[in-house]
């Protein structure tokens, strides 16, 4: 890794490259204290995408969530994964596509089975299950090491502007 934009023009990544976070948010419209992903890996167009999420003590939510037993919001964790989705969204669709606004549309089979908390670096594991025009539907999966800790289907909607 040499920490610089792996990306090449045209969309396509080189053995072994990953988007780095200033290629992330050039891809979409996230920013702190809402960018939940810190870099993608293991992309590969049109079918699935690894995001990584370093969990720290200083994300913001932690004030609250909770002092004494700090836990990553589940909400927080479906959002990493749609901002992995939305990653390769745009590297499958192309330039054109940085930047556009995804929304929600569903989500569906939520299960939460172990929290995240300070320290775990997670690997959000997103699948493209199907697409039909702007409408797509994802299936995600949060892992710390081989532990299955959140997993969840939805659906989102790319809005042109």
């Amino acid at each position: 890794m040499t920490g610089d934009n792996d990306s090449q023009p045209g969309g396509e990544l080189p053995p072994g490259g990953e988007i780095d976070i200033l290629r992330v948010m050039e891809m979409i419209p996230h920013r702190y204290p809402m960018l939940m992903i810190d870099r993608v890996v293991d992309i590969v167009p049109g079918e699935s995408a690894v995001g990584i999420k370093n969990v720290t003590i200083n994300e913001q939510y932690f004030q609250g969530h909770f002092p004494r037993r700090p836990v990553m919001p589940g909400v927080l964790i479906i959002e990493s994964m749609a901002q992995t989705a939305a990653v390769l969204v745009v590297q499958t669709l192309g330039r054109e596509a940085e930047g556009k606004l995804v929304y929600f549309m569903t989500v569906d089979e939520a299960r939460f089975r172990k929290p995240l908390t300070p320290g775990d670096t997670v690997r959000i594991h997103v699948t493209k299950l199907r697409q039909r025009g702007s409408v797509w539907k994802f299936r995600g999966e949060a892992r710390v090491g081989d532990t299955l800790c959140a997993e969840a289907s939805y659906g989102a909607m790319i809005l042109d502007s």
